[in-house]
């Protein structure tokens, strides 16, 4: 039986290997995430209508999109959710383990821009000194701000 299935996988070659690999595999959502901070050591957090009330600060993030690579899904949700430009850096946090979900952090360094928050997901984006951020800050997000660089 090994033989065969091992001589079909070779009969179907390319793209048809990678339907045949995607169809069987489990599929997974990457939120991303963004540790912005600027020149001064500030860190951005937005104020999230749609999180748990009580628990609503926390940095920029959202899902990747297909075919987007992790660095550009969090310039781009940085830009939808508070208008800034940034500039990716380092990889910060990689996590797995969740049903159908992974995590991905980096630092991410501010380049420019004035704040324009997106009204329906952001309620308000501020700068914050790590020693000092708001009641209500999502305890993941704040071990990722606060973690030894």
């Amino acid at each position: 039986m090994k033989k065969v299935v091992a001589g079909l996988w070779r009969i179907i070659r390319g793209p048809m290997q990678w339907r045949v690999l995607w169809l069987w595999h489990s599929k997974f959502m990457v939120g991303v995430t963004g540790i912005v901070r600027d020149q001064d050591g500030r860190v951005l957090l937005l104020k999230h209508r749609l999180w748990p009330e009580g628990r609503q600060w926390g940095l920029p993030t959202g899902y990747a999109n297909a075919g987007e690579s992790f660095e550009d899904t969090i310039v781009r949700e940085v830009r939808e959710e508070s208008g800034l430009k940034v500039r990716v850096n380092e990889l910060a946090h990689l996590k797995s383990g969740y049903k159908l979900r992974v995590e991905v952090a980096y630092e991410v360094e501010f380049i420019g821009g004035e704040f324009r928050t997106d009204s329906f997901e952001i309620l308000e984006a501020t700068w914050f000194s790590p020693d000092q951020l708001p009641e209500g800050v999502q305890e993941s997000h704040r071990a990722l701000i606060l973690r030894e660089r």
